[in-house]
């Protein structure tokens, strides 16, 4: 297992799913119950019958959960009938996402909430499917022939989930060579490219305005932590601190260097532009400044319990200006983690947290994406979400959707068994969430 258990001196410890089959009785009418909370997310019988045979396979011992498996397995089950419905019908997807985000937060808010952003690729051999591209496929750690979605779960003293996905569509698919594939795989009309941070962005804006699910951080890796878009759309919220990991190269001033306005002519117009007034003085890179700190600043701190022991990093933070453009920007923390020992190894983070904010909170917030890592886990190992075999871009969407819900259901299952069940992760746990399906 990849899992860690955070260190409690932050500001929760987020419980472990631990759930058995001896603990749940009645699990097909429990999950009926939960199935009616999403009735009226279609307009007939028949799909909402589909809906339920098609996360019952979810949960199933059947060892490749798409779509002809599913159907053969189940009571009832139909293959067209089941590649019908995750393609061509209907779903009224918004009002199945607040629905969704309401159970969450009935089961789990909490106004300490942490929003993770991250992504997870599908390897694919074809090219037929919606936003298939050669591309960086996180599992391989290579260039591969893949799909990949754009996630963010939530985590809480009461568990952890997913919250919502998007598709990347790479932007070569948006071109008028593609024009045929976008029509085949049923992308829908008025889509335009979007980078990966700018899906995360609109995840997060969508979370905000919804007033739904209640949190405070967020918090994701270099990709989305190296874009100025990205932390702004962040920081525009008041009371919300991200904390995101960013590239060894960044540029930074310890002290926010002065500037003043020149002028300039263009095209023969006399023009204002902002120059630093000491141009002696460049921005430092992280990757250098965390070599010169003087040991007397870094801080060892146990960040998680691991099969070997107490897992311990040395932290330090300063407040900081990042630069833009070669100019001043945002006054920031800047957090750089290491590893102990000889050679050691250097992460970087920064936050726009507020001043008062103590170590501890940092030194939790680096550990705590842990969380989302642990639904791909589940949701691939246990759930069938990388089994798919579908192509077009609603049936990647309605799939993905079943996993989440099918995920949640089971932190529901613990949620509502109570005390009897909590416990948290460590490395060296091997219990997941197929152990409450075993027969």
């Amino acid at each position: 297992m990849i899992l860690q258990h955070v260190n409690s001196d932050g500001v929760f410890s987020v419980p472990k799913f631990t759930v058995n089959k001896d603990d749940v009785e009645g699990f097909m009418e429990e999950l009926k119950g939960f199935h009616s909370e999403f009735a009226d997310c279609f307009t007939r019988s028949e799909p909402r019958e589909h809906f339920f045979q098609y996360m019952a396979g979810q949960f199933s011992e059947i060892e490749r959960k798409s779509i002809e498996p599913i159907a053969l397995a189940v009571e009832g089950g139909n293959v067209r009938s089941l590649q019908r419905f995750i393609t061509n019908v209907p779903w009224d997807d918004e009002k199945m996402n607040r629905k969704y985000h309401v159970l969450i937060n009935e089961d789990m808010g909490d106004p300490n909430g942490v929003v993770i952003f991250d992504e997870s690729a599908f390897v694919k051999k074809g090219n037929d499917s919606a936003g298939v591209a050669r591309q960086y496929c996180g599992a391989s750690g290579k260039i591969e022939n893949c799909q990949v979605g754009v996630f963010a779960a939530y985590a809480s003293p009461h568990g952890y989930t997913l919250l919502d996905k998007r598709l990347f569509i790479p932007e070569k698919w948006f071109l008028d060579t593609h024009r045929e594939k976008r029509e085949e795989c049923r992308m829908y009309p008025g889509m335009t490219f979007k980078t990966k941070p700018q899906l995360a962005v609109d995840m997060f804006h969508n979370f905000y305005n919804e007033g739904i699910i209640p949190f405070k951080y967020v918090v994701a890796d270099s990709f989305y932590g190296r874009n100025p878009e990205f932390r702004d759309a962040v920081d525009a919220y008041a009371g919300i601190t991200y904390f995101v990991a960013i590239p060894s190269d960044t540029l930074f001033w310890l002290k926010e260097p002065l500037t003043e306005e020149k002028k300039y002519r263009y095209k023969g117009q006399t023009r204002l532009k902002k120059v630093l007034k000491d141009k002696e003085k460049e921005p430092h890179k992280v990757e250098t400044f965390a070599k010169t700190i003087n040991p007397y600043f870094w801080y060892r701190r146990v960040v998680s319990e691991g099969a070997k022991g107490p897992v311990t990093y040395e932290f330090t933070k300063r407040q900081v200006t990042l630069s833009k453009d070669g100019l001043p920007g945002k006054a920031v923390w800047l957090i750089i983690r290491r590893t102990t020992g000889n050679n050691p190894e250097y992460s970087y983070y920064v936050s726009n947290a507020p001043i008062s904010t103590r170590l501890k909170t940092f030194v939790w917030l680096s550990g705590i994406r842990w969380a989302i890592e642990q639904c791909f886990e589940e949701t691939k190992t246990e759930l069938g979400m990388d089994h798919y075999e579908v192509r077009k871009y609603p049936a990647w969407n309605h799939h993905i959707s079943t996993c989440m819900l099918a995920h949640f259901f089971l932190w529901h299952l613990k949620i509502r068994l109570g005390e009897k069940s909590t416990t948290y992760y460590t490395v060296s746990d091997e219990d997941s969430v197929g152990d409450c399906l075993a027969a």
